[in-house]
């Protein structure tokens, strides 16, 4: 890996953070390069030009281009210009936390949703069918009230204010405390 700019250098612990990123990328499901550009810019956190994201992470221009489209396709990354310069420019869309509620509403789009369609498609086919054994009948509808108990949960604590959930996730367990009667 080279360096970013001239005030910028990649550091041991920066290209650490960058090729663990893609490794982890590769486990969900990302590839890897994708994985990679998107911790370059979050960890440089200005636009930089493909030509220097490809040079700093000494990776093929076609491919910086393609992990920049799934990028802007995720909505984790923006497209944006700088006075003076021609190329087109790209940073990390929000902080942490929008990253993480846009990675985490594009996988409830393209995981949770179908897999919701298709369960409530098998409740439904089911009903009348004689074929399938009651207890396997049973599975599959307790598999879909599981999901969509999770989906409402999910949907309700998202549109919580920012605060409110970062207090909740800190609170831990504790929070049982307001659940549980003794």
């Amino acid at each position: 890996m080279k360096e970013i700019t001239e005030e910028m250098k990649l550091t041991p612990v920066m290209e650490k953070y960058i090729l663990h990123w893609g490794e982890m990328g590769t486990r969900w499901g990302v590839n890897r390069s994708v994985s990679q550009v998107h911790a370059l810019l979050y960890l440089h956190g200005k636009p930089m030009s493909a030509e220097e994201i490809a040079d700093t992470l000494n990776m093929a221009r076609s491919n910086v281009s393609n992990s920049l489209k799934e990028l802007l396709t995720w909505g984790l990354a923006a497209r944006t210009h700088v006075m003076g310069d021609r190329r087109d420019q790209f940073l990390v869309k929000g902080e942490t936390w929008d990253m993480l509620i846009t990675i985490v509403e594009g996988r409830k789009a393209r995981e949770i949703d179908p897999t919701l369609t298709m369960l409530r498609q098998c409740v439904e086919e089911v009903q009348n069918d004689r074929e399938t054994p009651e207890d396997v009948k049973a599975r599959i509808a307790g598999i879909l009230a599981f999901m969509e108990t999770l989906t409402s949960w999910y949907e309700q604590v998202s549109r919580l204010p920012k605060p409110v959930l970062i207090k909740l996730l800190k609170m831990g367990r504790k929070v049982s405390k307001f659940v549980i009667k003794k």
